[in-house]
């Protein structure tokens, strides 16, 4: 489970948003649905997912019904607050979304379409366990709406599945792609580098797998180490090494240099698509700013300014939409220096760079040296705006303290 949620001001039972709220029209609208449920926990997973034993009174058969209780929510809250506006992209996360049937991740999708609309050319994702797709799974969601489907494969070699503790068969990846293709769905393909004993030969044998998959798009993350995981007590334990800083940086240029080479384009450091077509929307809402919903325990909304948080355990969360309240744990209004700090943060991890207009005296200041040492591109910094080169992007976290101090 994930850690504690953040602190904040107490949220009003009714969902309101704050007063001086003013909803723009032309902000785009995105929602995230979260399904919370997962056969069993990866190590190295701080995500907001509960097992079979861990869900204390909470049904899977039952939650696609408790979460259209917060759709519900949300269209009084948001009709009362602005214009309609219908979102352009939804997002089925986890856990692991394909644990559900999916005629109820359709239903759920169902209420979004009623609730707020759809455009015309939203982006549907649902993220699988490929071990959970097949052939009549993917039909069924292409027949509800969905367009994409993102296989959380994160390696093809076994000992480093392993030492994930992912159980999916890396053949069933295969089968997974090729089940989203026949039902006419794009996909994209999850990676994770610098697991304890991955090495680099490791790392390029699961990015040609990934490869020969011929996939839209593929995310690869570093691992991270968060306190509370298995993996973080393994490693304070001494029982597996702790991620290496210089071969993960090999990995990723490993990354970025096959992928390059095989027509994918770097968009967010993390994030490589065939085309601008083919990136990952959803996500470029988070990144851009965008306005989001997101629906379930423990997930994460933003809409005009105010950032809100749900209750963790899938119980709570249905005991409160059962008694005709918001979910919502806690919130925040966001002020002028945070809004500036996460633009910054989000905006310069993105090919489509930074304005350096928005930057204060400070920061403005500081991209010069930030090109002389090779961390931004010196063309796209004439023309105003921040981009990160390949080493900039090595060290994205350094430009963002550069740029903020």
């Amino acid at each position: 489970m994930a850690g504690p949620l953040p602190l904040g001001e107490p949220a009003p039972a009714d969902g309101s948003l704050p007063a001086a709220s003013s909803i723009d029209p032309a902000t785009p609208f995105s929602v995230y649905l979260h399904v919370p449920f997962c056969r069993v926990r990866c190590g190295y997973c701080d995500f907001n997912t509960y097992t079979a034993g861990e869900l204390r009174g909470s049904r899977q058969d039952q939650y696609a019904d408790v979460l259209l209780g917060e759709v519900a929510l949300a269209r009084g809250v948001l009709a009362a607050a602005g214009p309609r506006r219908a979102a352009s992209t939804v997002f089925f996360g986890g856990g692991t979304p394909t644990l559900l049937p999916a005629g109820d991740l359709g239903r759920m999708l169902a209420g979004v379409r009623d609730a707020f609309g759809l455009d015309d050319d939203a982006e549907i994702t649902v993220e699988a366990n490929p071990d959970t797709v097949t052939d009549a799974v993917t039909a069924e969601l292409a027949a509800a709406g969905v367009t994409r489907l993102s296989i959380g494969m994160q390696s093809s070699v076994p000992h480093v599945l392993a030492a994930l503790d992912r159980t999916h068969s890396p053949a069933n990846v295969a089968s997974a792609a090729a089940a989203a293709r026949a039902a006419g769905l794009d996909v994209s393909v999850d990676l994770i580098y610098g697991a304890p004993g991955e090495s680099l030969a490791d790392w390029t044998a699961s990015l040609e797998s990934a490869l020969a998959l011929e996939p839209d798009h593929i995310s690869a993350y570093a691992l991270i180490i968060e306190d509370g995981t298995k993996l973080a007590r393994q490693i304070r334990r001494g029982e597996v090494p702790a991620p290496d800083d210089d071969l993960q940086a090999d990995m990723y240029e490993a990354a970025d240099r096959m992928l390059g080479a095989a027509g994918f384009e770097w968009y967010e450091v993390s994030n490589w698509a065939r085309t601008p077509a083919q990136r990952s929307r959803h996500n470029l809402a988070y990144w851009r700013g965008a306005d989001w919903w997101g629906f379930g325990p423990g997930a994460h909304s933003h809409v005009a300014g105010t950032r809100w948080w749900n209750v963790k355990h899938p119980a709570a969360y249905a005991q409160r939409l059962a008694a005709g309240e918001s979910p919502a744990a806690g919130r925040e209004r966001l002020d002028d220096d945070t809004r500036l700090l996460e633009r910054v943060l989000l905006e310069s991890r993105v090919r489509d760079g930074l304005a350096i207009g928005v930057l204060g005296e400070a920061g403005r200041r500081a991209v010069a040296g930030l090109v002389a040492d090779g961390l931004v591109d010196g063309r796209e910094a004439v023309r105003g705006r921040v981009v990160l080169t390949l080493s900039g992007r090595l060290l994205a976290d350094a430009v963002v303290r550069a740029l903020t101090e």
